[in-house]
């Protein structure tokens, strides 16, 4: 298969820190062509891959300096994905409705990953999408239900390499809370959670202009560098050392997360997750086995005081059996097939008539 993978501008594919999309899109887009499919992505410019790459700007559009508006460069993003469509079997799109608005133009099948949860705005071209697309969770699915055209492709798991993550039983005394700084990721009930345990707290994400605020009022006053830590944004190296010393992964998610790669990152180095049972997390974590799924405060509280209980090979073996990157290369390919016979079925009807 020839397939054109379309990657958000804002970060690179990989991205060097947080970026759960880009991540995907650079192991999915590597992964197909070492199965020998041709594959192009259109990223930014200063993007990594095997795939030939194509970009309408040079560097990553949060690293870029002097862009004032970032939709012209979204717009001749989308442009160009439409204008060389008709050599491609499919497109895959991951930059969200804005692409999906003009899959009408496309001279090829149209894949949307939905990698965000679905507002009351962006359901507005969700309901005239004619093209296809698939969830990243069962949780996720359930809510992206009831379109007029769309039509559902199945569900894929996002997957990390996991060989590039080390492993460690012996663990550190201290809680890791990695996502991006947040009220819907929970920071601040992470730091009521170290408190509550009288233990060391390391909090690494970056904070975007939208969440400024809430860094400088719920998070920030509580950084003591003694229970509590800011880390900063760890890059790729950083984190997996994080991960690797921590006792326990802490997910107080505020929101319905639609996957979270920390997760299985944390649970590939052998250490347990504690997360609010919310969205896709009791797809990911095994209550009792690789983490606790709580539904409180209080719960998470008394989860992390057991977290020793949890078998850090366990937690290993699972990643390796539910979200490699085999499984997930394995899945879109399926998925594509699918969508390939099913038009090569429907052009054949069409022609008997």
């Amino acid at each position: 298969m020839r397939i054109l993978q379309v990657a958000p501008l804002w970060e690179r594919v990989p991205p060097p820190a947080y970026g759960g999309t880009e991540a995907v899109v650079d192991l999915l887009s590597n992964g197909l062509i070492k199965r020998g499919h041709q594959v192009v992505l259109q990223a930014s410019g200063d993007s990594l891959t095997l795939a030939e790459l194509r970009a309408v700007c040079n560097h990553s559009l949060r690293t870029s300096s002097g862009i004032e508006s970032t939709l012209p460069y979204e717009l001749l993003h989308v442009a160009e994905a439409l204008r060389d469509a008709q050599d491609f079997d499919l497109i895959h799109n991951h930059t969200g409705e804005i692409l999906m608005a003009f899959a009408d133009l496309a001279d090829a099948p149209m894949l949307t990953t939905a990698h965000c949860n679905l507002t009351p705005d962006t359901r507005l071209i969700w309901d005239r999408y004619r093209g296809f697309y698939n969830a990243v969770s069962w949780a996720q699915a359930k809510r992206f239900a009831g379109f007029q055209h769309a039509q559902f492709a199945g569900i894929v798991h996002n997957a990390i390499d996991v060989q590039t993550y080390p492993f460690r039983s012996d663990k550190g005394d201290y809680i890791l809370c990695l996502a991006r700084i947040g009220p819907e990721k929970g920071t601040h009930l992470a730091i009521e959670v170290a408190r509550r345990l009288s233990m060391p707290l390391i909090i690494a994400g970056k904070v975007d202009r939208a969440d400024r605020d809430y860094f400088e009022s719920m998070v920030k006053p509580q950084i003591d560098n003694s229970n509590v830590w800011f880390f900063g944004e760890a890059n790729a190296k950083e984190k997996r050392d994080l991960y690797v010393r921590a006792r326990c992964l802490v997910m107080p998610i505020c929101w319905e997360e639609p996957f979270g790669l920390v997760m299985p990152e944390a649970m590939a180095c052998g250490t347990p997750v504690v997360a609010f049972a919310r969205g896709a997390a009791p797809e990911i974590v095994v209550d009792g086995e690789t983490g606790f799924l709580v539904n409180d405060l209080d719960g998470m509280v008394n989860a992390v005081r057991h977290v020793r209980e949890i078998d850090s090979e366990r937690c290993r073996r699972h990643v390796e059996e539910r979200f490699d990157v085999p499984i997930m290369i394995n899945a879109y390919i399926e998925v594509y097939q699918n969508i390939l016979r099913g038009r090569s079925r429907r052009s054949a009807s069409r022609v008997s008539m």
